[in-house]
């Protein structure tokens, strides 16, 4: 994110927070403009301002992990917002007054400038899929096909012969998880469980467990995808945690974000050519989100696809996202779904 020059502006006077109540109330933010929601072609314009005197010693604003240094306090800021993360973020101001450090926010709402293109699909070969699985996760890892099934005491690891449907091997977990997404990265398996606050970690060629992994901030366990160098897990809320793929730390996040609004309950995820492709739970969509920013870039319809399989009374919802990568192929199913679908996706 770009931090350009100093300039004059018009303000509108915003309510802020502090860590110190009475110093906190003798200042404000102001920042220009009627709103405080900007789209990612806008200049977030402002300076500070002190109702009262003080011995102002240094300023800092941070926006995004970025600093906007060299500022007095009279001096206005400008931040360039096209390379700016989506989403809901903190303006933060700290001030060293009269040798005091004094902290306030403002929460900032940027969203992406542009609608998401819309995208139909055709089916292209339909393949047999175990109606038993609750299917939570989905991951090619050369030809062969990794699932990951949910429902406490049902819940499982397997490896799957895609064409045939057949289970090649299957991994049951305890009965205290309920499994969720996984992903596959340098020789191991990742597996999230959903309220256990732990995923799990697999050897690849023997899937025996060889470690478990606690969750930090994120509320649950959602989906899973990586893009080689990292891990990104969805928990159930507006973010997409970003996770250090050696220590699993949840080190920051992205917020998937439209034209108009900060989507939540994104469920399995799939790294698909540099995007990320996500379930939306109870949806029968899949959204294709920026990693870098989180702007929600298409949105793929795939109403009548549950209408393909066979109607039952375990039949759930389109959850399930696999890339095949030597061969660009798309395949998507369903929970208790007995096909697994590849599919050819065409902008409307």
């Amino acid at each position: 994110m770009r931090i350009i020059k100093l300039l004059a502006v018009t303000f509108l006077t915003l309510n802020l927070f502090s860590c110190d109540e009475d110093l906190s109330k003798d200042f404000k933010v102001l920042i220009e403009g009627k709103s405080k929601t900007f789209n990612n072609t806008e200049v977030l314009k402002g300076n500070l301002k002190a109702l009262k005197d003080h011995e102002i010693n240094s300023v800092e604003i941070r926006f995004q992990n970025e600093i906007i240094s060299d500022l007095q306090f009279s001096e206005s800021f400008s931040i360039d917002l096209s390379q700016a993360k989506l989403g809901n973020h903190d303006l933060q101001v700290i001030l060293d007054v009269n040798g005091e450090e004094v902290k306030f926010s403002e929460t900032i709402k940027i969203l992406n400038s542009e609608k998401p293109k819309i995208y139909s699909y055709d089916v292209v070969n339909t393949y047999p899929h175990d109606i038993l699985a609750y299917t939570q996760g989905l991951e090619f890892h050369s030809d062969t096909l990794y699932e990951s099934t949910g429902q406490r005491g049902e819940s499982s690891l397997r490896k799957v012969d895609y064409k045939t449907g057949e289970v090649l091997k299957k991994v049951e977990l305890d009965q205290f998880y309920f499994g969720e997404g996984l992903t596959i990265l340098n020789g191991k398996i990742y597996q999230l469980t959903w309220q256990s606050q732990e995923g799990l970690v697999y050897d690849l060629e023997t899937m025996n467990l060889l470690k478990k992994f606690a969750y930090s901030e994120s509320k649950e366990g959602w989906g899973l995808c990586n893009d080689g160098e990292q891990l990104y897990k969805s928990d159930g809320t507006d973010k997409i945690w970003i996770l250090n793929s050696e220590s699993l730390e949840e080190e920051s996040y992205i917020q998937p974000t439209t034209n108009n609004a900060i989507l939540n309950q994104v469920n399995e995820l799939e790294w698909v050519e540099g995007k990320i492709y996500a379930n939306t739970y109870q949806k029968d969509g899949v959204v294709i989100i920026n990693p870098n920013t989180g702007a929600v870039e298409g949105v793929v319809d795939f109403r009548g696809l549950r209408d393909k399989v066979k109607q039952h009374s375990r039949l759930d919802v389109l959850n399930g996202i696999a890339y095949h990568k030597s061969s660009q192929r798309l395949f998507v199913t369903g929970k208790n779904w007995n096909k697994l679908f590849e599919v050819k996706l065409t902008e409307k």
